[in-house]
């Protein structure tokens, strides 16, 4: 979309709306309306006697007679209240005109966005279309003098408007560069590669290695990500400097020049004192009023006031940047296609900071940190050229005195308290001063009693009234780290300069010592590995390295010896000398050697050097042998005593048997026998004690630390590197750690979590040290493990996708009905969400009070999105037609015959699918009201909904436990929320307008029971007779075959049931049917629940087609059963006929719930118990109390 942009002319309006605000741009005068008209009518005498004062209503002294710019009305400047000294310069309005404008209703601020949407092209056409018919020739044909004089005569007009549309700041991310951009979108050519990767490539500029903004992380639109512009004549920029005044460079793609206008960063200052000069009014209800790009003022009024202007025209293909703090504006010439980006180099650090401290005084938001900027480069000196680590360090040295002036401040102040704080990982809206709204980094004032409040420490009185007691500091560093951060910048800014000295030392030999090659190697590859910019030292060492690897080559091929030849020295041959003069040199030789060899011990440097010698006489004689075998043996004896007399360190294994190794090459002697006696029982010791570590590492019996600490302390003695001693040591500090957090975990203030105490025992099980604490650790948890188990067999469903934890919490996305469905169709054991749904972290979950809340607040966000869920579920057909339509059930298949419906969420499912409440498996009632065929969907119901006594008794073992479980405090939250609704549930049941309906229900219960023909009739409410349980026929045992007798005989009785056989008012209904819909929602069975169900469903009529469709499934699994030979009541009979499975006594026939305290009908009672959830009981249909029914085996 191209955003809209509007020049009003002449008029520039502020936050205040205050349209009177007009720049004047004609001249260094302004004239008035009154001179201006005088001067083209001032022949005119009318019109001149026409100009009197509105209050005295006299023309006479037209000298001090004030026209108003607004109304052209004349008052007398004594005649206003209160009156004026003089004629007032520039522009005035009478009093009824400042009324008039106070009463008018404000206008929008800045520039109004465009309604209609453009393509490049259709923009293209109106633009070019505007520009045609504005100047009435073709586009290309308009003179650039003749648009820039026509846009500063509308402007400079107050009579003329003229709107034009401008793109601007589109987003390039979003809308695509002009450059090309590797990003996987397109395959780029051979040309547009070489582009992409161009440092002229605006989207490339900002993250190069020398500029700054390569070390911010987020991608700041306009900044480092480019922004486009799409113009038209007119379109302008007003006069502004860059976001911190950084960089700006803008490319012209293509179309037409656009014209810029600049001013020098000098001359900024001036620009804004004129700028206030001028409009003072429009300054002082908004101080920053240059950064909003919404000022313009004629170029030639500012260099009339002595500020410097420039001038350009950019055409197709060029390139403009703008200094920091450099003032710009300008105005296209006609339609063309943008693109700019801002930049920082290491020059900009200084105008940056001082950018802050105007922000600051201005109280503007900051675009990032200046702070964290120049911190983050300093944390990695190393990654910085050395141009930018020398101003990084510069600003870092200025900030760091400044921070700790600032801080010695606050501490004057009495503030002491101080806590460590990431600024960087907090939102900027978070750390931003509520004084000047700069963003801290560094520091930060902050107080106990307002955390709402922060400001940086240039404000610190004004924070709040607190007593400083209350206020505390917020540091990023220390003052020990910050000089450390500095002194890394100035060792890699002055890294080059030490570089070069040495270089240079080396190079003129100044200190009289040649280098080596290795010397001057290093010093090549340490400019390389600093990325040290190219120049002369360089070059010459690495031309003298050249060099000297050449003479070395050189070298290494003239000395070398052919077989059987002469030795030769730097590529000659020897001279022959005369064989008595060799033979007098060879026997002095010899003499020297006998001498050195008989003198114990020979020193390893005259061996050397005679060696040496006899080599260069070219002459083989037999005391060179010797004298290279004792050589060997000094060498060996020398290193001997080097590695087992040093006081540093400990010799390791493997060296001691390699000398010893090298030892048994060497010619022996005395020397070298002592040597290798005690080289070899050191190493014998150490290997001793290296088995008996590796023992106690490895052992089954683990060993308690006491001995552990002592066969360290025996092994301390002997002068080797044992690594296994090692090991066991370090085994040991960390079974005293374990034993440290062990301790601490007990003796804390709470018992701890499963969580933290599953760890432990894991590492300690780990250590290869005895601890007596672990047994207590694992039996700690081993009882909690079986207190969950126990929980989880109490709650959970066979094959459950629901862990304990979910079961017990309430189901906070109850209202989303696409999740629930995409969760129940997962396979079991893969789903763990636990407390996910909840809100709830890994951490949360130690914490009691935040399983409480987030419980809490589960509660309200299931019944809510429970509501939310019946009322889509309601505007659903019900039933739902068979054949194609929108998924329904858990399996996701749509509508089909037989589709049951949750009594809770309201929603479909396909009887197949889902457990439904068999009829069959009750005991027989002859109130229908009382059959529990209530449907609750597996989505609904997640566990099997255990009684309260039975949570109960779990509370009483969770509180043995000295285990803190999540689960525990989730069951004790479900527990309260069960006692909480039975309570109000039995408040409402004991009520005059409930209890008087249940009494009556149960006095008809009675009378069902006892009438022996089943006709009993009922007075109505209206006092009509109302039949209410029809007679039952006898069922004979002959059966259509595959029908059981108990469904068949259910089936023929459906016919006539009637109802309802109770009223309540609405009023009564309500309160109940919101009560049972909580009830629902609770993963407990409570008897009021059944009780209120059974009153809500006689005030209905009897659900026949629901009884029908749970009888039809019924049969129909029944029959299935049999053909594949699994009828259970067969079964049953005949395990009871072999013996295995003794027969059944009447009470245990019955279901759970059907037992009273005496063996009889619990129903009578007013509150009878349901029967739990999930659990089928099967057995025949017995007697319906007096009528007649008789029991039908099998």
């Amino acid at each position: 979309q191209i955003g809209g942009f509007s020049i009003k002319i002449g008029f520039l309006g502020d936050r205040d709306n205050k349209p009177w605000d007009k720049i004047y741009c004609s001249g260094p005068e302004p004239c008035t309306k009154m001179t201006m008209r005088l001067r083209r009518s001032h022949s005119n005498s009318q019109f001149v006697d026409s100009y009197i004062c509105r209050i005295c209503s006299r023309g006479d002294e037209d000298d001090k007679l004030l026209l108003c710019d607004g109304c052209d009305d004349n008052y007398h400047i004594f005649c206003l209240l209160p009156p004026l000294p003089e004629i007032p310069k520039g522009i005035w309005r009478c009093p009824k005109c400042v009324m008039a404008e106070c009463k008018r209703p404000p206008e929008a601020f800045g520039f109004e966005q465009a309604t209609r949407e453009y393509t490049l092209q259709s923009f293209g056409e109106m633009a070019d279309a505007f520009k045609a018919d504005y100047f009435n020739m073709p586009v290309h044909m308009v003179p650039t003098e003749l648009v820039e004089k026509e846009f500063w005569r509308l402007v400079n007009s107050i009579e003329e408007d003229v709107t034009v549309e401008y793109g601007a700041d589109i987003h390039s991310k979003e809308f695509g560069s002009g450059f090309p951009v590797r990003d996987g979108k397109r395959r780029l050519s051979p040309e547009e590669e070489e582009y992409a990767g161009s440092g002229w490539n605006l989207n490339v500029m900002p993250v190069l290695q020398q500029s700054v903004l390569c070390h911010i992380n987020a991608d700041i639109s306009g900044m480092k990500v480019p922004w486009l512009y799409v113009g038209m004549v007119f379109s302008a920029f007003c006069w502004h400097i860059e976001d911190h005044w950084s960089y700006s460079i803008n490319y012209l793609h293509w179309g037409e020049p656009k014209t810029w206008y600049g001013v020098p960063s000098f001359a900024a200052e001036h620009l804004e004192e004129v700028m206030k000069k001028l409009t003072p009014e429009l300054f002082e209800s908004q101080p920053d009023l240059l950064h909003q790009l919404v000022t313009l003022m004629n170029p030639n009024t500012l260099m009339a006031h002595g500020v410097p202007v420039v001038r350009t025209n950019q055409c197709a293909g060029e390139f403009v940047i703008t200094f920091p703090r450099a003032y710009h504006s300008g105005f296209n010439q006609g339609y063309n296609f943008a693109e700019a980006v801002n930049f920082c180099t290491a020059d900009w650090l200084p105008a940056g900071r001082q950018c802050i401290e105007h922000y600051r005084r201005l109280r503007r938001y900051c675009v990032f940190s200046h702070e964290e900027l120049i911190c983050k480069m300093a944390a990695s000196p190393e990654k910085l050229d050395l141009n930018l680590a020398a101003a990084v360090h510069k600003e870092m040295f200025v900030l760091v005195q400044e921070e700790r002036k600032l801080r010695k401040a606050l501490l004057e102040k009495g503030i002491t308290e101080a806590e460590r704080e990431a600024f960087e990982l907090l939102p900027d809206d978070e750390r931003q001063c509520d004084k000047c709204k700069t963003t801290c980094f560094l520091s930060a004032l902050a107080c106990y009693d307002c955390p709402q409040g922060l400001v940086c420490l240039y404000h610190m009185d004004d924070l709040c009234k607190c007593p400083r007691s209350k206020q505390y500091l917020r540091y990023r560093y220390t003052l020990d780290e910050l000089p450390a951060m500095l002194h890394k910048l100035k060792v890699r800014a002055e890294s080059f300069d030490t570089w070069a000295n040495k270089v240079r030392i080396a190079l003129e030999v100044e200190d009289g010592r040649k280098r080596t090659l290795e010397e001057l190697r290093a010093l090549e590859s340490e400019a390389r590995e600093r990325k040290f910019p190219e120049n002369e030292l360089l070059h010459r060492l690495k031309g003298c390295l050249g060099q000297a690897e050449r003479c070395v080559s050189e070298a290494l091929g003239l000395i070398k010896c052919p077989p059987g030849g002469v030795p030769r020295c730097l590529g000659l041959s020897l001279t022959p000398c005369p064989p008595q003069a060799l033979l007098e040199r060879v026997e002095a030789f010899q003499a020297e050697a006998r001498a050195a060899l008989d003198v114990p011990p020979p020193a390893p440097g005259t061996l050397q050097e005679l060696l040496e010698r006899g080599a260069r006489l070219g002459v083989e004689v037999p005391e060179g042998r010797r004298l290279e075998r004792q050589l060997a043996q000094a060498a060996w004896l020398e290193e001997v005593t080097a590695t087992l007399r040093s006081p540093r360190a400990r010799v390791p294994l493997p060296v001691m048997r390699g000398l010893i190794q090298a030892g048994r090459t060497v010619a022996p002697s005395p020397a070298v026998d002592v040597a290798m006696a005690e080289l070899q029982e050191l190493l014998t010791i150490a290997q001793r004690w290296e088995e008996k570590a590796q023992m106690c590492l490895e052992a089954r019996q683990k060993h308690p630390p006491a001995t552990l600490a002592a066969i360290i302390k025996e092994a301390e003695n002997i002068p080797a590197l044992l690594p296994n001693i090692q090991a066991l040591k370090e085994a040991l500090a960390k079974a005293r750690a374990w034993i440290a957090d062990v301790e601490e975990i007990q003796n804390g203030d709470h018992y701890p979590c499963l969580d933290d105490l599953e760890g432990l025992v894991a590492v300690g099980r780990d250590l290869p040290v005895r601890l007596e604490e672990l047994r207590q650790l694992e039996v700690q948890v081993g009882t909690a493990h079986s207190w969950r188990d126990k929980a989880s067999r109490t709650f959970l469903k066979k094959n459950s996708c629901y862990t304990l934890l979910e079961v017990l919490c309430p189901c906070a996305d109850a209202g989303s009905d696409s999740s629930k469905r995409l969760k129940w169709r997962q396979e079991p054991g893969l789903y763990r969400l636990d407390a996910e749904s909840l809100g709830l972290s890994a951490q949360d979950l130690r914490d009691p009070g935040a399983v409480i809340v987030a419980f809490k607040e589960g509660e309200q966000k299931e019944k809510e999105g429970m509501l939310r869920l019946r009322h889509a579920n309601a505007q659903k057909a019900a039933p739902p037609l068979p054949g194609p339509g929108p998924p329904s059930c858990v399996c996701g298949q749509p509508a089909g015959p037989g589709m049951l419906q949750c009594q809770l969420c309201r929603d479909w499912f396909h009887g197949s699918c889902v457990a439904w409440p068999r009829l069959g498996a009750q005991k027989p009632s002859p109130a229908w009201w009382e059959w529990d065929a209530k449907f609750l969907c597996p989505l609904c119901q997640r566990s099997r909904r255990p009684r309260l006594e039975t949570i109960l008794a779990l509370l009483v073992a969770l509180q043995k436990l000295p285990v803190r479980l999540p689960e525990g405090e989730a069951l004790q939250c479900l527990t309260e929320r069960a006692i909480t609704w039975q309570d109000r549930a039995r408040q409402l049941l004991a009520s005059p307008d409930v209890a008087g309906p249940l009494e009556r229900l149960a006095a008809l219960r009675h009378r069902l029971h006892g009438d022996s023909d089943g006709a009993l009739r009922e007075a109505s409410p209206g006092g009509a007779e109302l039949p209410l349980s029809p007679p039952v026929p006898v069922v004979s045992p002959r059966c259509p075959r595959g029908v059981p007798a108990e469904l068949e005989a259910l089936s023929a009785a459906l016919p006539r049931l009637q109802g309802p056989v109770l009223e309540l008012s609405e009023g009564t209904r309500r309160p109940l049917e919101e009560l049972m819909m909580e009830g629902d929602l609770l993963e407990v069975t409570l008897d009021e629940a059944q009780s209120i169900w059974r009153l809500l469903q006689a005030t209905r009529p009897p659900p026949l087609a629901l009884f029908r469709l749970l009888l039809e499934l019924e049969q129909a699994e029944r029959r299935g059963a049999r053909a594949r030979g699994r009828d259970p009541e067969k079964r049953r009979k005949r395990r009871a006929e072999r013996g295995d499975l003794p027969p059944l006594a009447k009470e245990e026939l019955e279901p759970k719930r059907s037992r009273g305290p005496e063996g009889g009908d619990p129903r009578d009672s007013p509150t009878p118990g349901p029967q739990a959830p999930g659990v089928s009981v099967g057995y025949s249909l017995g007697q319906w109390g007096d009528c007649g029914v008789r029991r039908v085996p099998g």
